[in-house]
Parts: C-alpha cells; structure tokens; sequence
C-alpha cells in the first residue's frame, strides 16, 4: 500500500477508503423510505434548450437510489403522499427565497386495465409504447407544479407527462438501440428519445420542467472503500491532463441503477442576485439550491383501499451539497439534519470544522492532514446550500471542450471561478474527488494533494441538452448485469463475440 503524501504542485496519490457517496444511504430514518430519499442534487448554468440565447439556471434532483432497472411488473414511481421540492435560496444563509413544489398523481391506480399484469404494453391494446400515454401504456403518471414566492402559493402546471420506465426494446424501444441498450450521449435535442422529448413541459411562469426515471449519474466505488479498504480501491492512476482520469480497479457502485428524477430551467433574469463569499474564489453574486422531500403528518391504513395522508407537511429529507450528510455528519445529527432547514446548520457546522475524515486518512495512512479548526470546509458546507454564481457564461458540460472532472483544481474555469462544484455541480463532476481533495489540501492550499477512489466518470455517457441525466437502463440490458453473449464485454452481442467463442474451439472467425 503506498503512502498518501502533500509535496507542492499536483501529486496524484492513493485512494482513501471513507464513507464517501452523494447522498444515496445518508441516515438511518430516510433509508426506510427510499421513495423520499434523495440521491443528488445538480445546480449550473446553461442555456434554455430550445432559446440558446436565453440563459436559465438549470436544476436536477434525483431520488430513490439503487431503482433497479428490470423490477417489474410495476416498476418505480415517485410517492404520490410526498411533496418534492426545489428551494431557491440566500447562499450566505440559507433563507428560502423561492421554492417549487412538485406533486405526483396516484401511484396505484392511474390504469386504463386492471385486468392485466402488465403495467406497460398492454392497456386497451398490446404492442411498443409509441407516445406516452398511448393505449399500450398501461399505467400513467402525472404530476403538478406549484411555484411558492414571499409565502404565496401558485399552481403553474398541472397533468404534466412523466416518461416511461425503460422496460426494454420490446415495450419502449425508442429508449434504446438495435441491442436493447439504452441511448445516450444526445449532444442536440432532437436526439433524444421519443418519450423524454415529449415529456419536456413550459409552466405558465415561463420555466421548463421534466420528470421521469434516469440513469443514476452518480459514481464511485463505494462498495470497495466498505469492504475494509479493498485493493482494488488503491494506486488512484488518475490524470489531471486528460479531464477524466485513467482508472484503476476501482468498480463503479452506481453503474447499472436507475433513479427518479425532476428538473427544472428558471431564466436567470427571474432569479435575485443574492451576495455570498467564496473561500475559493472571494465576494460572488448569485444563489443558493437544495432540495427537499416532505410528508404529511397522519398517514392512515384502510383494509378496504389505499393509504390516506393527512395533515401538515413535515420535511423527511434534504440535500444540497454532496456528501456532507453521509461522510461529514455523525449518526447521532443525521436524521435531525433531514428534519431541518438550513438557515440552522450552524448546529452542523463543527462536522466540517473538525473534519473525521482527515482524521481517519491520517489514522489509515499515516499522513498529517489537518484535521480541526477546517474554517475552508464550513465555507463551503454551511450552509448546506450549493451556491451558485449565476452571472457566468453557461459552463462546459462533460463531452464538451474544457470541461474536467475536477473543475478549477484542473484548470476549468469560467468566469474567473469554477465551472464545477463548489461552484453550483454538473453532470461529471468528480464530487468524491473534489471533496478528498479538499480535505487533504486545506485549509491554506498552499499545495494540492489530488487523492480519488479510483472511479472517474459515469458508467454512461451523459446528454448535453436538457434534461442532461441519462437515458434509464432497460431492465433486460445494463451495465450492471451480465449481457447473455456479450463476451467481450461492450455492452452489446455482435460478431466480436461469436469471433471470442468460436476461437475457444479452435476455430477462425473470418
């Protein structure tokens, strides 16, 4: 095992082996509730996708982490006894200054045939899922938007579409390709499937919205830093030149699932420019985003129908940064973390001031991190809002010219501050990484330790254009299962693989 050490300039180090994911498994309470379990949040500017010229904040938030992609016969939905929501907010306080509320239909009885297993490809008719909602759709579901601004409640969309779950070629093949592997990478609009295209909707107070499952766009092998620091999490081989890395061992915990996710485009000119400072980057103007899930009070049981709930909304869950409940917070505030709002993490914030995780690196490593008195980890963790600087240009998204994984720490910039996380968070940024990062260099930076876990990039290419996140996996074909055939292991079953298996009998594919 090597040695984690700082020198100055870059100095690409071993893997860390700490609790570090998104927010997948970030307390106790909301893991027996993964419907209202938030995964990650995702906060960068951008364009409007059909005005180029109209800059807009984009916003993404997924819930319901590990959503296996083949778990049929009724496949995830979101809670319809839940409310989802998106807070704008002061980035210096946290103070909610708008929020978005979204609210989804019923979850088990918005069925055109009771009369069948099948939720998908057969309702009043049998066969592929043209158009959403069509005859072969089975089960709908749809969701309403409510926009809350200085107290003030206004519906501004209703009976939105949500798409499809990927149930495979057969039912929804336009999600996928001629080997039942689901799309992705569309770098212009009408690339998209069918069903996300048609899913995009305007609300009467001009943002655009969407909601579906997704891909899980999160990365990081997790499952090796559990299993007491496996090998294969170790000699990070990542490379700062290239924008993505060359990885080791390290296996993506995340490849294969899928989640559910909303999203949101708010014209920037609609939004404050609101002060905050940046222990990065000095004075900035823009905004603070989290997200939150709420249930009602009361929820009461029927042994002659569904579930009734009741009573005053109360929030279960919330997430703004990565990271900072599941790796930085102890099991005793993790669950008061979720039922709380951020205008109170002051309460949080000795979590990121004496950082266990420095603590535990030098434990397993021997290194000499700093691991108290972290005045740069409460700047960028309290409060739990991630701030974004809304008067940049539209920053590089992953694929694009410019764009690194580990933003500034690689060179990515834009407008004189990070085209990444701390500064808002993209599709593709090394959230793991930038967080090891961090803790091993502050709190003067005089050098940067670049540590990782040996994981990247995603398993799958992300879209350029909204909504951004990826197609969903099929149930029968992702990359977390085994292809039948697919031996060569593209993702696919072709020629290469019959080539493989005849050479095993001595034959010569010609």
């Amino acid at each position: 095992m090597r040695r984690l050490s700082a020198a100055s300039g870059i100095v690409l180090s071993a893997a860390v082996g700490v609790a570090l994911a998104s927010s997948h498994s970030d307390a106790p309470a909301i893991k027996q509730d993964p419907q209202a379990n938030l995964t990650d949040v995702y906060a960068f500017i951008g364009t409007r996708y059909d005005d180029p010229q109209q800059k807009v904040l984009n916003v993404l938030v997924s819930v319901r982490p590990f959503s296996e992609p083949g778990d049929g016969v009724i496949y995830d939905r979101f809670a319809d006894d839940a409310r989802y929501s998106v807070h704008i907010a002061d980035p210096d306080t946290g103070a909610e200054v708008l929020r978005y509320d979204f609210e989804f239909s019923s979850a088990t009885s918005g069925y055109k045939n009771t009369g069948t297993i099948l939720s998908y490809g057969l309702g009043t008719q049998a066969g592929p899922i043209v158009t959403i909602g069509d005859a072969r759709q089975n089960y709908t579901q749809t969701y309403r938007v409510t926009r809350v601004l200085n107290g003030n409640a206004n519906t501004v969309g209703t009976q939105l579409p949500i798409a499809p779950p990927n149930v495979g070629r057969n039912t929804t093949p336009d999600y996928n390709d001629a080997n039942g592997i689901a799309r992705q990478g569309a770098t212009v609009f009408a690339d998209l499937d069918s069903y996300t295209r048609s899913s995009v909707a305007t609300l009467d107070t001009n943002e655009v919205v969407w909601a579906g499952p997704r891909e899980d766009s999160f990365f990081s092998d997790i499952p090796g830093v559990f299993d007491l620091l496996s090998v294969r999490i170790l000699d990070n081989n990542g490379s700062l030149a290239d924008g993505l890395g060359q990885d080791g061992d390290g296996v993506d915990g995340f490849k294969g699932f899928n989640v559910l996710s909303f999203a949101l485009q708010i014209p920037v000119a609609n939004l404050p420019s609101l002060n905050y400072e940046s222990v990065f980057f000095g004075p900035q103007t823009g905004v603070g985003v989290y997200a939150s899930v709420s249930r009602q009070m009361f929820r009461t049981l029927s042994p002659d129908g569904p579930p009734t709930a009741s009573g005053p909304w109360v929030q279960v869950n919330r997430l703004g940064n990565p990271i900072f409940n599941e790796a930085l917070v102890a099991v005793a505030d993790k669950d008061r973390y979720n039922r709380t709002a951020p205008t109170g993490d002051a309460t949080f914030a000795t979590y990121a001031e004496n950082s266990e995780i420095a603590g535990l690196v030098n434990f397993l490593y021997g290194t000499s991190f700093q691991a108290s008195l972290r005045a740069d980890l409460v700047n960028v963790f309290i409060p739990d809002v991630l701030r974004v600087n809304t008067a940049t240009d539209p920053v590089p998204l992953s694929g694009q010219a410019g764009f690194h994984r580990l933003g500034f720490i690689g060179g990515d910039t834009t407008g004189g501050v990070s085209s990444g996380w701390p500064n808002g968070r993209r599709l593709g940024d090394d959230v793991v990484d930038i967080a090891l990062t961090a803790v091993a260099s502050g709190p003067t930076y005089s050098s940067i330790t670049v540590v990782g876990d040996n994981v990247s990039r995603n398993d799958v290419p992300y879209h350029r254009v909204f909504p951004y996140l990826g197609t969903p996996h099929a149930g029968p074909n992702n990359y977390k299962d085994a292809h039948p055939g697919d031996v060569d292991g593209d993702g696919a079953v072709g020629l290469s693989d019959l080539a493989i298996l005849l050479s095993n009998f001595g034959f010569v594919f010609p």
